[in-house]
């Protein structure tokens, strides 16, 4: 099984690949086209220039990698995306291949987290948008993609994988809600700006509180945001 999980930035989108990871049966990818996004809108993130040599910049290059053999020859291949990663000029064609999780979080736990680490960020950054676009494609072609929102998770880890596996088709198993400190093989070079509390943990963090009060641009670009994630929440898997 391809399992492809759509994210956005500082969504709980790297606990789920280790969570993953850690089944034993699954090989992981993180967030294979962020070379091609770099490349394609020129937009400078932290460590640009170490993503642009690690990744291949064409896509169809990238699309070719997912569809072909799974590393290690496993069972199933988790494919960490984010969704503000399918800009124009991206194919999404190859999508519809595969089994499609979309991750989401509030916006305004998103739009506090991002800004925190990302100067001045737009709604086209934080993926929310084009989560509905894929949504919308799949459905179109026949699919019934999931919905998770990370919240849920992290209040109750081990009900929502088991509601998460039993949707996907795919055994459920304890061993996804513990996962060795201090990262993965197969993170990103990017790792070292954005996953260091991640690579601080063993398991999911505890429930989070109310989301944050915003003002500003970052109020406005969770309120920009709200439409798109209450279109998702509504079909999401029930906690």
């Amino acid at each position: 099984m391809r399992i492809a999980t759509w994210s956005g930035p500082r969504n709980l989108s790297t606990a789920m690949m280790y969570s993953f990871a850690a089944r034993g049966d699954c090989a992981v990818v993180d967030e294979p086209f962020y070379a091609t996004y770099l490349a394609q809108t020129r937009l400078d993130h932290p460590m640009r220039d170490a993503i642009m040599a690690a990744q291949p910049q064409d896509p169809l290059r990238v699309v070719e990698g997912l569809l072909g053999p799974v590393p290690a020859q496993k069972p199933h291949f988790y494919q960490k995306h984010m969704a503000q990663h399918m800009i124009p000029g991206v194919p999404r064609d190859w999508v519809n291949e595969l089994t499609n999780v979309f991750l989401i979080r509030h916006p305004a736990r998103v739009a506090a987290s991002f800004s925190a680490k990302y100067d001045n960020p737009t709604l086209a950054d934080i993926g929310f948008v084009q989560q509905v676009e894929l949504y919308d494609q799949l459905v179109s072609a026949g699919q019934s993609p999931v919905v998770i929102d990370s919240a849920d998770i992290r209040r109750d880890p081990e009900t929502m994988l088991q509601r998460l596996c039993a949707a996907i088709g795919l055994n459920w198993t304890p061993s996804m809600l513990a996962w060795p400190r201090g990262g993965h093989a197969d993170d990103g070079v990017w790792a070292a700006h954005w996953y260091g509390a991640v690579h601080d943990s063993t398991g999911f963090a505890a429930a989070e509180g109310p989301p944050p009060a915003l003002d500003g641009a970052r109020a406005a670009l969770a309120e920009a945001a709200m439409p798109a994630y209450d279109r998702l929440r509504a079909v999401a898997l029930s906690p």
